[in-house]
């Protein structure tokens, strides 16, 4: 299993995504939960690490668990996902080259799709708080 932190920062009713250096999904932004930390801990941590900026107005939006995309059949993710705004615009940092804020739609038309954060864009739309 594994646990990570992550950032559902809404923007013009689309979703925030990030990509790594090397790969080709887009992801939600956030990562690995380390030992001792708790999930709100690693949001700020890693919002910092791969954006360049704090989070405000945090509240968990929920857990989501799924597949874990790109790792062993079978790998099972633990997503808490925090509905978040940011402290400023954000910039790709570290290890990833890009962000963009995708529609439902469009993310789900990607060529690879990861299927925690489809699980997210699936509850904010049901939610009504991005577009399909």
């Amino acid at each position: 299993m594994i646990r990570t932190a992550a950032l559902a920062h809404i923007r013009d009713r689309r979703l925030i995504q990030t990509r790594s250096t090397g790969k080709t999904v887009f992801y939600m932004a956030g990562g690995k939960i380390d030992a001792g930390e708790s999930p709100l801990q690693a949001l700020h941590r890693e919002v910092r690490e791969e954006l360049g900026v704090g989070v405000t107005e945090v509240s968990e939006l929920g857990i989501f668990e799924a597949e874990a995309y790109g790792h062993t059949a079978g790998t099972r993710l633990h997503m808490t996902c925090f509905l978040a705004e940011v402290t400023a615009e954000p910039s790709p940092l570290g290890e990833i080259a890009e962000f963009r804020y995708f529609t439902g739609a469009e993310y789900a038309a990607m060529p690879e799709v990861a299927p925690g954060s489809l699980l997210v864009f699936e509850h904010l739309h049901r939610l009504d708080l991005i577009d399909w």
